[in-house]
């Protein structure tokens, strides 16, 4: 696939205002809410590591496809880990406690 690099700018805007859609969706989540959406985002990064793998994968790819598809990745995987880890951590929280005072 060839850039156009007259698309450059345009995929640039697309980009720019994708994560400012996500930072101001983000800020107006409840708090009691992120939790839930942090579980649901995970399955999001699993299509992007799945996408990324595709990407990297490709034998006709340049080096800066292959680069940025490692990047997208580790990131992915970051974030899907991360987000597990938190979810664990917080219903933990809200497992109930036995009579004797420990934690079930």
């Amino acid at each position: 696939m060839d850039l156009d690099p007259a698309m450059m700018p345009l995929l640039f805007f697309i980009f720019v205002l994708a994560m400012l859609l996500g930072v101001e969706l983000i800020r107006k989540v409840p708090s009691q809410l992120h939790t839930p959406l942090m579980s649901g985002s995970n399955a999001i990064s699993g299509i992007t590591i799945v996408g990324a793998l595709i990407a990297t994968g490709r034998t006709d790819g340049e080096m800066a496809v292959t680069v940025l598809g490692t990047l997208a990745v580790m990131f992915a995987m970051i974030n899907v880990v991360g987000g597990y880890l938190v979810t664990d951590r917080m219903l933990k929280m809200f497992k109930g406690k036995d009579k004797r005072g420990g934690k079930s």
